[in-house]
């Protein structure tokens, strides 16, 4: 039997229990783990639900326009590229996003990734499996006293340039559309991060402007030996420029926790490239990060709700 409450529709499989009793007077509705857009329109016409809990899958117009009760489209995170803010905004639909809410877990993956390239984690653990010693022949990167270049300066941003003063480097920063930069971060252009920086860290949204903003020509303008790293979204990298500047050794190493297609298919050319680090973009999956972006996502969507 039809429940008579409204309805919220989880682009997942699961949402949180702390996010859940928070929901409790509307109806839940999951979408499965791997939902396609065209499952999403399917669910919003037989449910037409008032609210979407965006985890995974695109939600465009045709989603929008299958839901006539639809009011807001909450991400389960920050980043809202996989929302057609465009089509929302015409349709008087508000799009609000849980920022911050998987702030440490994923400045903390970024760090992660920076060391594992700058120390040689993934490549040292593979010589030793395979009954190597490097101890007189290696020599990993020390980052102490080497500048990171961070593009986006947001609540992750803000945070890895903490992390990484503490690390002794000197953190540049680009940020457009912050008002105020972090405490002991130098302001600097683009062209400045890709000429004086040993590290480059993204950290910004991805738009319709900033489409591989990492690219052939900012690659050749970096320092010869540049560390890359990725915990945005893959749409800001040239792939396959980027590949071609770690074959040349312009780039020493990458990590990258986003790609331009995900889930990365089997063959991927950075499967088969050691200097690149990867991990299936799950910075910001944590358990503590699952139940903040929970919350904050079903508060984000009930507030618009009640006005």
């Amino acid at each position: 039997m039809r429940s008579d409450k409204q309805v919220f529709l989880i682009t997942g499989a699961d949402l949180a229990a702390e996010a859940l009793a928070l929901l409790q007077d509307y109806e839940v509705v999951y979408a499965g783990s791997k939902p396609s857009e065209t499952d999403i329109v399917a669910l919003c016409k037989q449910h037409d639900p008032v609210a979407i809990i965006v985890r995974y899958g695109k939600v465009g117009a045709a989603a929008m326009d299958a839901a006539p009760s639809l009011k807001v489209i909450s991400k389960h995170g920050s980043g809202t590229d996989t929302i057609d803010k465009l089509a929302a905004a015409e349709r008087g639909v508000q799009v609000v996003a849980a920022a911050g809410a998987n702030a440490a877990a994923v400045a903390e993956h970024a760090i992660a990734l920076l060391l594992a390239c700058a120390k040689s984690v993934v490549a040292l653990d593979a010589r030793m499996r395979a009954g190597h010693w490097d101890k007189s022949t290696h020599k990993s990167l020390e980052l102490e006293g080497r500048r990171i270049g961070l593009i986006g300066l947001g609540a992750i941003g803000a945070r890895v340039a903490r992390i990484a003063q503490a690390m002794g480097m000197q953190v540049l920063g680009h940020d457009p559309y912050a008002k105020a930069l972090p405490a002991g971060v130098e302001a600097a252009s683009l062209d400045s991060i890709w000429r004086d920086c040993d590290v480059i860290s993204l950290h910004c949204p991805l738009t319709a402007d900033n489409q591989k903003l990492v690219n052939a020509q900012a690659l050749a303008a970096c320092k010869k030996g540049v560390i890359l790293i990725n915990t945005a979204r893959g749409g800001l990298v040239d792939e396959q420029a980027l590949l071609d500047a770690v074959h040349s050794g312009q780039v020493a190493s990458a990590g990258l926790d986003s790609f331009a297609v995900e889930p990365m298919a089997a063959g991927h050319p950075f499967q088969a490239e050691a200097r690149i680090v990867l991990s299936p973009h799950i910075g910001g999956v944590t358990a503590d990060a699952y139940i903040k972006m929970g919350v904050g996502a079903a508060k984000n969507a009930l507030t618009v709700l009640r006005g």
